[in-house]
């Protein structure tokens, strides 16, 4: 991927030099938080594969006033500005720069929406989110409550090592899959779903989840195709780098890893092959309007 040239964006918060010890949950049940909120924070959860436990610790730290680290150390908010100096960074904070000079043209003239940028959060080990604690092990995800994705860096490494999938590209539709998901909040997909979950069982409720995430994959695609035709970004073996890391981390594939068998019930991000078959689908027509996995008969 031709990913040198892209602009950086300055919507990089880099924390991974403040220690990355992470916050521990709060004590103690749901303090201060009504039920309503609590049921709201689990269907979140549901949505965006985050432990609802997160999303609740996070919330009950909020209620309760707890001061932020920018304002107990004003010097590490000034460190956040700093644009990354190493290679992981920099490639982080360029695909971010290409997915918002994409999108900003994308979304108005395909949906009439404007695309108000997300942050991104690197951190190392740990750090605070607006949905709680965010470790290493979570991954990547997206939190729709302060509208910012988090990214231990390692994650790449880890994808080499744990998943045998390696290549730029691979990496930039990682990114860009969390993206689909700001689009997805920006569309107000997610406050939808959250609706349609409240009166669903909890198998029903997975089977929307899958639903959330191939359409952040169909995203990362329009992304992908949009980016090509405006950049020419893409190299030989890109689209491929990108189906191995889809197959790598579909449900089916990690199930079958940690426990020797597949529950299709349980699944919340999709198989193998949905999440390569929903990325392609973005992908070949560029279209937002195609990642409608909703509506689709098939998922």
């Amino acid at each position: 991927m031709r990913w040198e040239d892209f602009r950086s964006s300055d919507n990089v918060e880099d924390r991974r030099g403040e220690g990355g010890g992470g916050f521990g949950f709060p004590g103690g049940g749901a303090g201060g938080l009504g039920i309503g909120t609590i049921v709201i924070l689990m269907i979140i959860g549901w949505v965006t594969g985050i432990n609802p436990a997160i999303l609740i610790g996070g919330a009950e730290q909020m209620t309760r006033g707890r001061e932020s680290q920018e304002q107990v150390d004003p010097q590490a908010q000034q460190r956040r500005k700093t644009p990354p100096t190493d290679q992981s960074g920099q490639f982080a904070a360029k695909i971010l720069g290409n997915t918002e000079d994409v999108w900003s043209t994308v979304l108005p003239n395909q949906t009439g929406k404007q695309y108000p940028p997300t942050r991104l959060v690197l951190y190392k080990g740990g750090t605070r989110s607006g949905c709680g604690s965010a470790q290493a092990a979570m991954g990547p995800f997206y939190c729709p409550l302060d509208k910012k994705i988090y990214l231990d860096t390692s994650f790449f490494q880890e994808m080499g090592q744990k998943f045998r999938v390696k290549g730029d590209f691979a990496y930039a539709y990682v990114i860009a899959h969390e993206v689909g998901h700001h689009v997805q909040d920006v569309l107000g997909i997610l406050g939808k779903v959250q609706q349609r979950q409240q009166a669903s069982s909890k198998v029903e409720s997975n089977q929307l989840s899958v639903r959330v995430e191939l359409m952040a994959d169909c995203l990362a695609g329009v992304w992908a195709k949009n980016s090509d035709d405006r950049f020419n970004s893409l190299e030989q073996g890109d689209i491929e780098e990108a189906l191995q890391a889809a197959s790598a981390i579909g449900d089916d594939k990690l199930q079958e890893r940690s426990q020797g068998y597949a529950v299709p019930d349980s699944f919340t991000h999709g198989s193998s092959e949905q999440r390569m078959r929903w990325f392609m689908t973005g992908y070949k027509s560029g279209q937002t309007k195609a990642c409608d996995t909703f509506r689709s008969a098939r998922n």
